[in-house]
């Protein structure tokens, strides 16, 4: 290792891969989940793990890809001969610290095996060959994680107009990677890209939800002149979900292709981002007056 010497003494140079994941956090942490260079417009988490030998937290930036109500991480070190030193930390200690640019939650981590890890690797690798790859690079078999929140909700002291803006912020991300997993497919819907989709059809769909039980209707009570407005939001959140149905359907079929559900996407998108704007000019100055 190369060192540099100061007042007499030899401080090693931080290592080069230590270096770049800290360039990554500090990233993501100031722009709630957003990075570039090669993690840029992909799905990006940090887990803080607990050493297997030292205890101390350890934070990493690893990819990560939707699967219903878990997240999976695929300890692939990009086809090294060994496994990522933060698998080895969730095996000894599978509780560990989640942030995923919205939210920070506790998690408990599950080695997959057997039939169930080889069907979800061979899924990712049908969606992205660059799993394939990496599996080819290596005579270990890479390991498939999957993350399970243990907590929910918003932090406790998160600001309600911060959090609104955040979580409108996540799913425009979200939409658009997969809008753009769907232009850049073949003529096969991949299994994975139909998870992606549900995935975010339903977090879109449990959102209105809780917005149309507890968030318009405390806003209601509080200002009551608000109330032709959070008619028009509601009416918007019908159309969106209607809109959802209409991809699930096709999503169903056996036939779709990539090319079929792309319109639905856009249409989806279209009327969500109206939705999501006039929703943010209307109780955004409300949630941070009352704040």
């Amino acid at each position: 290792m190369t060192t540099t010497t100061t007042t007499g003494s030899a401080t090693p140079e931080p290592h080069p891969i230590h270096a770049f994941n800290q360039g990554v956090i500090d990233e993501f942490r100031a722009n709630q989940g957003k990075v570039g260079g090669p993690f840029e417009g992909g799905r990006l988490l940090l887990i803080t793990t607990t050493g297997a030998r030292s205890g101390r937290p350890h934070t990493s930036p690893v990819s990560y890809l939707p699967d219903g109500d878990r997240v999976l991480i695929i300890a692939s070190a990009g086809g090294s001969p060994h496994h990522p030193a933060w698998y080895h930390n969730l095996v000894a200690h599978p509780v560990l610290t989640v942030e995923d640019g919205t939210f920070t939650y506790e998690a408990r981590a599950e080695i997959l095996t057997g039939e169930e890890r080889d069907h979800l690797y061979a899924r990712a690798a049908e969606a992205d060959p660059g799993w394939t790859a990496y599996q080819r690079k290596t005579t270990r078999t890479i390991p498939v994680v999957a993350l399970t929140r243990i907590d929910a909700g918003p932090p406790a002291d998160g600001v309600p107009a911060a959090v609104l803006l955040a979580v409108h912020d996540a799913f425009r991300r979200e939409l658009g990677i997969v809008r753009r997993e769907f232009a850049a497919s073949g003529p096969t819907l991949a299994a994975q890209l139909k998870v992606n989709c549900l995935t975010a059809c339903d977090g879109l769909h449990f959102h209105h939800t809780m917005e149309d039980r507890g968030l318009f209707p405390a806003m209601a009570q509080q200002h009551p002149d608000l109330a032709p407005a959070l008619d028009r939001l509601h009416e918007e959140h019908e159309t969106i979900a209607a809109l959802l149905t209409a991809l699930r359907a096709t999503l169903d079929r056996t036939d779709a292709t990539p090319a079929d559900l792309l319109p639905d996407v856009d249409r989806l998108i279209g009327e969500l981002e109206d939705h999501l704007t006039y929703e943010e000019e209307t109780l955004i100055p409300l949630l941070r007056a009352t704040a």
